[in-house]
């Protein structure tokens, strides 16, 4: 039984700015289960956020998917026309946006923000349309909803108004559920929370979660299975478990890099770990591997040639030459 919910495969997204093309995304592929989420972790500027959007097909001038199919339930979305996006966008497939003060119309009611898609795809009443937004603000544990639902933006804290972004994609019951960052700016207790209401509505709804962050502690708690991206491209992609397994035979130099730079409360040290430079312009790429400019392990060979991303072992894929921690040249 095939029970893959999204498919993308090999999905391109291009920027044609006055100065070149910006290869954002350059043949990503993954696919997301019904009731399962899949972690997206990188730097800035590696391409999550570009993805996310390609799938929405919410790319600004010049943004465009150039090659590539997004497949939903086996339906191809490139192919849709901005009507059919409509149908899909905020029903079948909600975003939760990096930063809610912006992402909310503060000149508008919360009540009124999440009845209007609940009335666009469900055809309720406005009336029937205002009650289930007050359930959904209850759902997501918003203390006294239905004073909240008469409340502005600007009058509820980070955290509250991150809740009711949660609330608001879940409004339609969605299938997949992206959420871009959506505990940037939230202090850990709060990040907690919301963290543990994801969990929750998951196994609630059996809704499929895209996870995007940088952070990798997230990844550990949410995920189900990890892509970690870098200047476009995926590097490495595997399992959870397979991703922070110390003990794996395999693994991406830039992978390795991240979880190095994770401060641990039990070990006492004078400085964090970080991965070395900075990642390189997008108009002005390495000719090779996207990563020899920064990893210690480069050669002769990742300078000059491009990996291909190959499976190391059932389920993990690495773009490596030297996948594998003994076979490299320190």
């Amino acid at each position: 039984m095939n029970n893959k919910l999204l498919e993308v495969k090999n999905l391109h997204t291009y920027f044609f700015t006055n100065k070149g093309t910006v290869k954002a995304v350059q043949g990503v592929d993954f696919t997301i289960e019904a009731g399962k989420t899949l972690g997206i972790v990188g730097e800035s500027g590696s391409g999550k956020s570009v993805t996310a959007f390609s799938i929405l097909n919410l790319l600004d001038h010049p943004g465009k998917v150039v090659d590539g199919e997004i497949l939903f339930n086996g339906r191809d979305l490139c192919g849709l026309n901005n009507q059919g996006m409509r149908r899909i966008r905020g029903n079948d497939i909600s975003m939760i946006f990096q930063e809610p003060m912006t992402s909310l119309n503060p000149v508008h009611r919360i009540g009124r923000q999440l009845s209007e898609p609940i009335m666009l795809h469900q055809g309720k009443s406005k009336k029937e349309a205002w009650e289930a937004a007050v359930e959904l603000l209850r759902e997501v544990n918003i203390p006294n909803p239905e004073s909240v639902v008469y409340n502005f933006p600007f009058q509820l804290s980070g955290g509250m108004r991150q809740r009711v972004m949660i609330a608001m994609a879940l409004a339609c019951e969605p299938k997949l559920l992206i959420a871009d960052e959506p505990t940037t700016a939230l202090d850990v207790t709060i990040q907690a929370q919301i963290f543990k209401l994801m969990n929750d509505l998951k196994k609630v709804h059996n809704t499929a979660i895209m996870f995007i962050t940088h952070d990798l502690g997230a990844i550990a708690e949410l995920a189900d299975d990890v892509a970690v991206m870098y200047t476009g491209e995926i590097v490495e992609r595997a399992p959870v478990d397979t991703i922070f397994d110390k003990n794996s035979k395999y693994s991406h130099p830039y992978k390795e890099g991240l979880l190095k730079s994770i401060p641990l409360l039990d070990v006492e040290v004078e400085y964090l770990d970080q991965v070395e430079g900075s990642v390189p312009h997008p108009l002005k790429l390495p000719k090779g591997c996207r990563f020899s400019t920064r990893c210690e392990y480069a050669t002769e060979k990742c300078v000059n040639e491009k990996p291909e991303l190959v499976e190391v072992e059932s389920e993990h894929l690495i773009r490596c030459f030297y996948p594998e921690a003994g076979c490299r040249n320190a």
